[in-house]
């Protein structure tokens, strides 16, 4: 008979199987406070274990630099139950059935909620904790039902069901209508009762309840999945395709809330699985137009909500390098390029610049790199610009991000060749010819054929790229314009942020017959993530960026393929909003059961393979 007291036995057993024991998901539990003392219910903790999770208890401390160590070290946050919000936190004076409010809680949750999702941390929320999803992420709390029904319901009745019950935690009270379109539906699904023999696709689910305030408006990034028969908020999970979901009631408490606490910890080893994948593969965006920003005073290595690349964004997306472009708008007949731009940059180079009147399209690319140079001076202990793949590889080595420079608009050149060989020694990896209009290189998939494809000076500029090592990027490039660089170029081409044609019926996007001559020819299509050429009809996410892809997988092979999101260039799509999101994408993509061989080649090893051929 096995003697429980004997703790050196137990310890000997660990060590047994110290070796070949497996890694299970962290899960942080966020605290409750009775003064003096942090505490928790032990239904928490017990049931994450038993979901196969490791718990750990988080105490209410209002500080930051505590809290994103502590984000760093798990791989699940679970938000439990527990007091009233104060409502001046949601902007509101308090109700005469305000109860009891913890002021120890009410701050660090909100922050290490904003902070979690910020980095893609899978997120419950469990009774107050779904009300901190709402409070911390854009939604609205009832600090009382009964008082709010009050004054909605025609009859100035109270709320129909009773949510704070007299009978045992854990003993079902009442039932909640389950959307049959939402993850909630399909964790419970062979718990749910039919509604009704007449309405056979609506189920409901048994759940207790201890809580006079919900849910009033979930926000934007939420969606309600389950409602009480009061119409009361029960439950709501992500819209972005994250893992994150609050539920009203105390599944801990019920015999049958373990499905909850198994996705959970199933979430937290998908997350724990794609965030060591980013650790071990580089991870580019080849095209990124933040530059557009300078003239808003923007500060890079801060999280500016005016942009959507930045250094702390890049950190929590853990996204390695971006190819940051100077844009040059095309100006239309009667306009001047200097009527354009606004160059106010940084006062520290006003100095340095020309006068705005005659701006020259090479000077105002030249105030671009210069401002890039100034941020990545001003952060070079984790910021570097990058010219070669062995520099992205030796800075992600020494633990910094990267920024490459590009053009987008050649003309930027300003007619002169010699221009081209100046931005070459900035260190330019590559130049998308034309944007939205026809220059004097090429004719535009928005412009007026004005050369009937590549002009002869045109023809000089990609033949001069080849020698100086620059990719021709012909993202912008009418359908001529292509095939006639395709011909020129003695290197491989690319197109930097372009989607499938066969798709999303744009101009701008490349035709099937295009992607497989562009394979063949040995050069990338990166697909982007402008809303317009996703679809044509409705909102894109980051659903439709992957059907993207998988279409130009099939007609070009995964050797081809890459993400260039166009970022603050109007790119971004719900699921993958900004860099910060860049986990999402590759959580995608091992769903889809790619390998890490072909996401390294999706995630900027296609693209650097031609960057190499191109430099050589």
């Amino acid at each position: 008979m096995s003697n429980r007291f004997d703790w050196q036995a137990q310890l000997a057993g660990a060590y047994s199987s110290f070796p070949e024991a497996k890694h299970k998901p962290v899960i942080g539990i966020t605290g409750n406070y009775a003064e003096p003392d942090c505490t928790l219910s032990e239904a928490y903790y017990k049931s994450v274990q038993r979901a196969g999770g490791i718990p750990v208890v988080i105490p209410p401390l209002n500080d930051t630099d505590v809290i994103i160590n502590t984000l760093e070290h798990i791989d699940g946050l679970l938000l439990s139950g527990g007091a009233d919000f104060n409502p001046l936190y949601g902007g509101e004076e308090p109700l005469p059935r305000l109860g009891n409010i913890n002021n120890e809680r009410d701050l660090p949750e909100l922050l290490i909620t904003q902070l979690a999702y910020n980095r893609q941390i899978p997120i419950l929320g469990i009774c107050r904790g779904i009300q901190t999803l709402a409070m911390a992420l854009g939604g609205q709390v009832v600090q009382d039902i009964e008082s709010e029904k009050g004054k909605v319901n025609s009859e100035n009745s109270v709320a129909v069901i009773k949510h704070s019950q007299n009978a045992r935690r854990s003993e079902p009270t009442h039932s909640v209508l389950v959307d049959p379109d939402s993850i909630l539906y399909h964790i419970y699904k062979e718990q749910l009762l039919p509604l009704s023999t007449e309405d056979a696709d609506k189920r409901r689910l048994l759940v207790n309840s201890f809580h006079h305030q919900a849910v009033k408006d979930p926000g934007k990034r939420f969606r309600v999945t389950a409602r009480a028969k009061d119409d009361v908020i029960e439950a709501i999970e992500s819209r972005e395709f994250k893992s994150i979901m609050g539920v009203q009631w105390h599944p801990e408490c019920l015999e049958d809330g373990l499905p909850l606490f198994l996705w959970l910890v199933k979430q937290a080893a998908h997350y724990r699985e794609t965030s060591s994948l980013h650790e071990r593969i580089l991870t580019l965006d080849t095209h990124c137009d933040t530059p557009m920003f300078f003239p808003q005073n923007i500060n890079f290595g801060c999280r500016d909500s005016k942009i959507l690349v930045d250094l702390h964004k890049m950190t929590e997306g853990r996204q390695d390098a971006t190819i940051m472009v100077a844009y040059l708008p095309q100006p239309k007949i009667g306009e001047t390029f200097s009527s354009l731009v606004r160059p106010n940059f940084n006062s520290q180079i006003s100095d340095l610049k020309p006068q705005t009147s005659n701006l020259k399209p090479s000077e105002y690319a030249d105030l671009i790199f210069d401002e890039i140079e100034s941020i990545v001076d001003k952060h070079k202990d984790f910021l570097s610009i990058a010219r070669t793949p062995a520099d992205l590889y030796e800075d992600k080595r020494k633990g910094r991000k990267s920024i490459m420079l590009g053009i987008e608009n050649g003309l930027a050149l300003d007619g002169n060749l010699q221009t081209l060989r100046h931005f070459a020694q900035r260190g330019i990896v590559y130049m998308t010819l034309c944007h939205n209009g026809d220059n004097d290189i090429c004719d535009s998939a928005k412009g007026c054929n004005t050369h009937g494809g590549v002009s002869l000076f045109g023809e000089q500029v990609i033949r001069e790229m080849n020698r100086l090592g620059i990719m021709v990027d012909m993202s912008h490039a009418g359908e001529k314009s292509f095939y006639d660089a395709l011909d020129i170029s003695q290197k491989p081409i690319v197109c930097s942020h372009s989607s499938c044609r066969a798709l999303c019926d744009h101009p701008r996007n490349l035709t099937d017959e295009q992607m497989r001559v562009l394979a063949e020819r040995g050069g990338v299509m990166q697909v982007t993530l402008y809303p317009g050429f996703l679809r044509k009809d409705g909102e894109a996410t980051v659903l439709d960026a992957l059907q993207h892809l998988e279409h130009a997988i099939k007609v070009m092979g995964i050797d081809h393929v890459g993400l260039g999101t166009d970022f603050d260039g109007d790119g971004g799509v719900r699921g993958l909003a900004n860099s910060s999101e860049m986990l999402n994408f590759t959580r995608q993509l091992l769903l889809r059961r790619f390998s890490e061989h072909d996401i390294q080649k999706i995630w900027g090893g296609n693209f650097l393979r031609v960057m190499s051929q191109v430099q050589q």
